[in-house]
């Protein structure tokens, strides 16, 4: 494998373009793994399924900001610069233990609900219709610009009443903080700047409440509870950044492997009503999120074969469990009609993810679409594609693709 320190690996270039790789090594030595972090922090990796799944549902793995900062301290020996995340983005449930996280989660489910999202299908079905025509009238298309990146996140601004002029700002934002790559400057910036628009948002809803989701969580209450305006820009945030950033590498990520497995694509194509299962198939083969944020021990926790110490930096690797042998079965064979019920995708326990339905709708009706209607070729070679930096997101940074009317070859 690549770059070590003080006989660490460091999870770097290398490892963002072949997580898979040094994840399998990982898996056959230990439950969780110290390495080093991008910007020199040392934390624990846990990458085989049961410790995974178990990590994420432990309450001894905190993710509470304040502490967080604290033990980040504690694991930079070599006074690494880390990022100034703005505050105010910090305050999401993600960040969040319980009573905390329970309160705030209570809240937003009741503005998100399974209807809600169901609710949703023919406006996703038509704004993907929309951006098929649009790429069949260029023939030749980046996947990601042109169906994976601008469907969730035409979704999700429509929910939050974000307008439509500001998706390319958003883009650029997230890209920054969520990226892993990018100097202290810049993430402080993007923060800034994403920060500042949302503060713009959540007063303009107080003040002029419409028919849309994010005037429903603003002014969303239980037993006389609601969000005050810190914790409306941070959930505006969390939504906006996860309500779509799961969704692109979910769609690049599922067409990138059946244009890799010909045979399967066959089969999706022969049985439509194979879609569901193909769909978390993609998820589980490619997880859109590598490693799960981060969490803390707040005391020594055994866990598998390793004891973690008290003020440990953990990182749980979703991607990894998922392609453990041990839950799946020949696991790096991609397999659309394989059973993949337990797969860690989207989390697991108080944290697992909001959006899940709508990612899977999404993921469905995007994927779905594309396959009625296009034949798609790779015109460039899959193998050589890029993929974004950092340990967050696993996804392509393009996808470029022929789309030809079906039966027009």
């Amino acid at each position: 494998m690549g770059e070590k320190i003080a006989g660490l690996d460091v999870l770097g270039e290398e490892y963002s373009a072949d997580p898979h790789s040094y994840h399998a090594a990982f898996r056959e030595g230990a439950a969780a793994t110290r390495v080093v972090l991008p910007r020199g922090s040392r934390a624990w990796l846990v990458t085989r399924y049961e410790e995974a799944r178990s990590a994420l549902a432990d309450p001894r793995f905190s993710k509470h900001h304040e502490g967080f900062r604290r033990v980040v301290e504690l694991s930079r020996p070599d006074g690494a610069e880390e990022p100034a995340f703005d505050e105010s983005l910090a305050r999401t449930m993600l960040n969040m233990d319980p009573p905390d996280h329970t309160r705030l989660r209570k809240l937003v489910t009741k503005a998100f609900t399974a209807r809600r999202v169901e609710l949703l299908r023919p406006r996703v079905r038509e704004i993907t219709r929309s951006l098929l025509d649009e790429a069949a009238a260029r023939g030749d298309v980046d996947l990601v610009d042109a169906l994976a990146f601008p469907l969730p996140i035409t979704v999700i601004c429509e929910m939050l009443d974000v307008p439509m002029d500001r998706r390319d700002d958003f883009r650029q934002w997230s890209n920054v903080l969520v990226g892993g790559s990018f100097e202290p400057v810049d993430i402080q910036a993007a923060g800034q700047a994403m920060a500042g628009y949302l503060l713009q948002l959540v007063e303009h809803k107080r003040a002029n409440p419409g028919d849309d989701f994010f005037s429903e969580l603003v002014h969303a209450s239980d037993d006389g509870d609601r969000l005050d305006q810190g914790e409306l820009i941070a959930m505006a945030f969390l939504l906006l950044v996860a309500g779509h950033e799961t969704t692109v590498n979910l769609i690049a990520n599922g067409v990138y492997h059946l244009l890799r497995h010909p045979d399967q694509l066959v089969k999706l194509r022969d049985d439509p009503s194979l879609l569901p299962g193909a769909v978390e198939e993609f998820l589980r083969y490619e997880s859109p999120v590598n490693q799960a944020t981060v969490r803390y021990t707040t005391e020594d926790v055994e866990l598998g074969d390793v004891v973690i110490p008290k003020d440990s930096l953990v990182l749980v690797s979703l991607l990894s469990g998922n392609r453990d042998e041990a839950k799946f079965p020949d696991a790096d064979r991609f397999d659309i009609t394989r059973q993949t019920g337990g797969h860690l995708a989207f989390g697991h326990g108080i944290h697992f993810c909001l959006g899940a339905p709508l990612a899977r709708l999404e993921g469905e009706i995007a994927v779905g679409m594309l396959l009625e209607r296009f034949d798609v070729t790779p015109t460039e070679d899959l193998e050589s594609l890029p993929w974004r930096p950092g340990t967050l997101i696993r996804g392509l940074v393009e996808l470029p693709v022929n789309l030809t009317p079906r039966g027009a070859r």
